[in-house]
């Protein structure tokens, strides 16, 4: 069936400007990978489209023949949303457009764009917009889920500095959402995910930001309860230009780190510094370092905004195995230090971890119901990942990672960002939007009723309103 699809898609799609790639095709190994290992499916296409009119062709041969529907950026998510078995991947990869205009500290970005070549892009101009932690991320992914990173606490979520979007929707329509056009459609573009379209190109604000001062201080993971005690209360209380996440996990064994304290398990906090004076770094992070024990490795130093998008990479390349579980956190209270000293002690592999993002600073002040990201009061955001290389792994790391969130979910406030859930049903996707969640639903309804888009962290459309009968 799979090499009848492709071939109807080859036959219908004339002069399609892309690639349609069927599973006979010797590309379609790669073609059908996506960043975690874990995920292993068999679309009967992968069509990649190198223009938005490509784009709404994919969708109308999809809609025609039946077939699920994925749309692809990155191919980063956990939960391998970015394709599916005997159905359409709707590859955005050859949109790698990128405009930067720094007069008006604007850039524009095609949807296959990977954050990497954004980042090198805007750094060449001194100017940066949030973009997550790894360079190989995917933007539309990211900057339609929220967009957590380095720059939070100083310049917000990745949504937060949206400006503007072209939107193919699912009736091939291509239209442009922002504040002053299909506002409506541009609100629920900023967290709702990819419900309600497939994003061609995209207009961030840029901020300026350079060089930063960042890098990791790790501390044995034995003091990772009086580490995360004194971090709760100090990083909330820092000026924005001082970000910096608490993690668990083990020391790489590879240069840059000293060889005595590689593969330690740590407790450690990454930071990014982006005030004018770098040397402000250091008295800035000082409170905590003086009130902490004498780290394994303190190394924050003067780096290119660009340079820290890529510190990740290494460790985290494509083809690995991942889980993940996630949750917003309003307060970490001494029972919940507690469990975390536990569970990063138990870390079970190299590369498994578990990341607390502060979302206070500039993320506070977006209203609640300014964008569907509806956890505006929580102050951090949890990550626990299970990751190795083996798949003889994948067991073990799964059980760590729900052991985990099991036990700190009852401190939680509630739902997770999108972008860090696994397919975890309907119920835990609504308790994500909360209070919105029912205007996404509408529209949802509006923009894409026979929920085309569907492979994701589903919105359900809003069903149509009854009208009784006149008496």
């Amino acid at each position: 069936m799979s090499s009848t699809i492709a071939h109807a898609a080859r036959t219908e799609l004339t002069a399609f400007n892309g690639e349609l790639i069927g599973p006979d095709d010797p590309a379609h190994q790669q073609a059908r990978g996506v960043y975690n290992a874990m995920i292993d499916r068999h679309p009967a296409l992968v069509a990649r489209c190198a223009d938005a009119d490509a784009v709404a062709r994919v969708i109308a041969f999809a809609r025609a023949h039946d077939l699920p529907l994925a749309v692809r950026g990155g191919g980063h998510h956990g939960a391998g949303l970015g394709t599916v078995d005997d159905g359409v991947v709707l590859d955005l990869s050859p949109l790698k457009d990128i405009e930067v205009d720094a007069d008006s500290h604007t850039v524009r970005v095609g949807g296959g764009c990977v954050w990497g070549e954004v980042d090198r892009a805007t750094n060449a101009h001194g100017l940066a917009t949030p973009s997550g932690i790894i360079s190989t991320t995917g933007v539309g992914g990211l900057a339609t889920g929220g967009g957590l990173g380095h720059l939070t606490r100083k310049c917000g979520l990745t949504i937060d500095n949206l400006l503007e979007a072209e939107v193919v929707l699912a009736d091939g329509r291509k239209v442009i959402a922002s504040g002053y056009e299909n506002s409506d459609l541009f609100w629920a573009l900023r967290g709702g995910g990819g419900n309600f379209g497939v994003v061609t190109s995209f207009l961030f604000r840029l901020h300026e930001i350079s060089t930063v001062v960042a890098g990791p201080t790790f501390w044995p993971v034995e003091d990772s309860a009086e580490v995360l005690a004194a971090y709760r209360d100090f990083i909330l209380n820092a000026p924005r230009e001082l970000n910096g996440f608490f993690l668990h996990g083990t020391v790489p064994p590879a240069p840059p780190f000293p060889e005595e304290i590689q593969l330690r398990k740590t407790a450690g906090i990454v930071w990014c510094w982006t005030g004018a004076d770098p040397e402000a770094a250091a008295r800035e992070m000082a409170p905590l370092l003086d009130a902490l024990p004498t780290p394994l490795l303190h190394a924050p130093m003067v780096l290119q905004h660009s340079e820290l998008q890529t510190m990740f990479d290494g460790l985290y390349p494509p083809g690995h195995q991942w889980y993940w579980r996630a949750d917003f956190v309003e307060t970490i209270p001494d029972d919940a230090v507690a469990l975390h000293a536990k569970f990063g002690a138990e870390v079970p592999t190299m590369q498994s971890t578990m990341h607390l993002y502060p979302i206070d600073g500039a993320a506070h002040d977006v209203g609640q119901d300014d964008t569907p990201w509806a956890y505006r009061h929580a102050n951090w955001a949890s990550v626990y990942a299970g990751v190795d290389p083996d798949p003889a792994n994948a067991e073990l790391i799964k059980r760590w990672t729900v052991d985990y969130f099991d036990a700190l979910h009852p401190y939680s406030a509630g739902g997770a960002y999108v972008n860090m859930m696994m397919d975890e049903g309907q119920e835990r996707v609504r308790a994500s939007y909360r209070d919105n969640y029912a205007r996404l639903a509408r529209v949802k309804a509006d923009r894409d009723p026979d929920n085309v888009f569907r492979l994701n962290q589903n919105i359900e459309p809003a069903p149509k309103p009854t009208h009784g009968s006149r008496p």
